[in-house]
């Protein structure tokens, strides 16, 4: 019997061989590691996974072909004023399409059926102290942005005050929720605060159109 620790991982999609992958042995699987602001797609039965505050992860797959992908965000502050609808094509409002739509359009690349698409929808919680509550405004513009779309949301774990270890497993659409206990909120609140800071320094710009 072949060792998977020592097998050969399969190759990664084009365009994601940055992103670091493992064997994990808890969840029997090769397993990629999300940052904030990435994303990844696979055709491998592999797992997905990542930690969320504030943050939001969409996980997106064709459910008959198994081809699906995970990202993590978090809009722009300067959304605030309003929601982002009222941010029409603002900078916070591109941010959170390209995060949206470059996970669906690399799916669709690679194979994946847009009418077989299910979308399950993780995070939003209210972790970071002295700041108006950023993990509802992810949540709402998720959300809409996936109802505008025509796709439903099939599953989700989103809101209350709570970090997030989020596990995905495209290839069967199964994911593993575990909230973490607030002794993480601290670490994951200055990840998340750095990674604000970051995206409001250089904002996406550009427009991206869905296949």
């Amino acid at each position: 019997m072949v060792d998977p620790t020592t097998s050969r991982l399969a190759l990664s999609l084009p365009g994601f061989e940055h992103v670091k992958r493992a064997w994990n042995e808890a969840y029997g699987a090769y397993s990629a590691r999300l940052n904030p602001g990435e994303y990844y797609v696979t055709k491998n039965d592999e797992a997905i996974y990542t930690t969320l505050g504030s943050c939001i992860s969409a996980c997106i797959r064709d459910r008959v072909s198994g081809i699906g992908g995970m990202n993590h965000f978090m809009l722009p502050a300067s959304s605030e004023e309003g929601g982002w609808k009222a941010a029409g094509l603002g900078s916070a409002t591109r941010y959170g399409n390209f995060a949206m739509e470059h996970l669906i359009n690399e799916i669709l690349k690679n194979g994946g059926n847009r009418q077989n698409l299910e979308v399950k929808l993780f995070g939003g919680g209210r972790i970071i102290a002295n700041m108006t509550d950023v993990g509802k405004r992810n949540i709402s513009f998720a959300r809409d942005y996936i109802e505008t779309e025509g796709l439903r949301v099939t599953s989700e774990d989103v809101g209350e005050v709570y970090p997030r270890m989020v596990v995905y497993f495209p290839n069967s659409g199964k994911v593993r929720v575990k909230r973490l206990r607030s002794l993480h909120n601290n670490t994951i609140a200055d990840q998340e605060t750095r990674y604000l800071q970051t995206i409001e320094k250089k904002p996406v710009s550009g427009d991206i159109e869905l296949f």
